[in-house]
């Protein structure tokens, strides 16, 4: 519910909006502290600061967010070249994504030890942003393509070899949720024209999920999720089964919601306190839930509880993107955009 002073929630991206979430990037994009690190170090000498690890990707707090920061501001920039400030973005993205630095991001990869790195979630935000980059119509593109593209073709043929020895699907509401990595490399992997990245994340998707049922809605959300682990799936599984052979696979994962009856999944989540940097993943959980209801109302276009509630959810999230505080404000800019560009539309089959 909103505040007596707060102003009700855009409905649709605009290019005031849009300004903003490209604020909200650019200032964690070149905020180097403070930083959680996930760092592997094999002696003292390896202790170093984020820029020296992660030349491109220091910033944003965290690794990952620090992809998908540059990926938010690449794909602002393309929706929007005339944004107020498409010349940070464009500085930002060349200081960043030059050879030498990506270069030095692979080598990271590389090292012994480090195979796990940021897996999947960083894994499938960095495809992302490869994807998006190949889409940028600005005359830098190709020089920040040409970049990224050894950790780009490292990455997407890591995921089958991770895959293959994958015995059981995350499902979690948090970075190690295997659905959500899985939608972001396939989305990937078909506009890269990739196919042999999009058979095996499709053959393992339905070895991983196509016999589920009765999905446990009444246990979501955990109080750090800013993914649904039901709704996750449901969103991937958008993208590998099509027609009638999703909404089957629906009604059986997901019975009450497909047959329009009312959930607490429906329900935007509840926070105590923005300050705390897991609890505020509830507010990425109503962006997330958003979108995925999105799908689903755009699958199931009978049933009537699902677009309103995606929009409640919708209206919900965006009321804190920018709380003032930086536990939130470093990565949901990137989930509000996700919501209004990819969610309920991704890319189907």
């Amino acid at each position: 519910m909103r505040t007596k002073n707060e102003e009700p929630a855009p409905s649709r991206l605009t290019s005031v909006l849009a300004s903003k979430l490209a604020a909200l990037a650019l200032a964690g994009l070149g905020r180097e502290w403070p930083h959680s690190y996930q760092h592997l170090a094999a002696g003292p000498g390896e202790i170093q600061a984020p820029r020296r690890l992660h030349p491109a990707f220091f910033g944003c707090l965290d690794w990952h967010s620090s992809v998908h920061g540059h990926w938010t501001i690449a794909r602002l920039l393309r929706l929007f070249p005339a944004l107020p400030q498409a010349g940070q973005i464009r500085a930002v993205l060349d200081e960043h994504l030059t050879v030498g630095n990506l270069a030095a991001e692979l080598a990271y990869f590389r090292a012994s030890g480090r195979g796990s790195f940021e897996r999947p979630y960083g894994w499938g935000w960095l495809l992302a942003l490869a994807g998006e980059l190949r889409l940028a119509r600005n005359p830098s593109g190709r020089r920040w393509r040409r970049a990224i593209r050894p950790l780009e073709d490292f990455i997407a043929k890591g995921f089958p070899r991770y895959l293959s020895r994958l015995p059981y699907p995350v499902r979690t509401g948090v970075h190690s949720n295997t659905a959500f990595s899985l939608t972001l490399a396939l989305n990937y992997a078909r506009l890269a024209r990739r196919p042999a990245l999009a058979a095996a994340i499709i053959a393992r998707s339905l070895d991983f999920y196509v016999a589920d049922s009765g999905a446990p809605l009444e246990y979501e959300p955990g109080g750090e999720d800013f993914l649904s682990p039901a709704l996750a799936e449901a969103d991937l599984m958008a993208r590998v089964l099509s027609g009638a052979k999703y909404r089957e696979w629906l009604g059986r994962f997901v019975p009450g919601l497909a047959g329009g009856r009312a959930c607490a999944l429906l329900t935007p989540a509840r926070l105590h306190d923005r300050h705390d940097p897991k609890q505020v993943h509830l507010d990425g959980l109503n962006l997330s839930r958003a979108w995925a209801l999105q799908g689903l109302a755009n699958a199931l276009p009978t049933n009537k509880r699902l677009p309103k509630a995606a929009e409640r959810h919708a209206q919900a999230g965006l009321a804190r993107v920018a709380s003032g505080d930086y536990a939130g404000e470093h990565w949901l800019a990137t989930f509000a955009l996700y919501m209004f560009t990819n969610g309920g539309k991704g890319t189907r089959r």
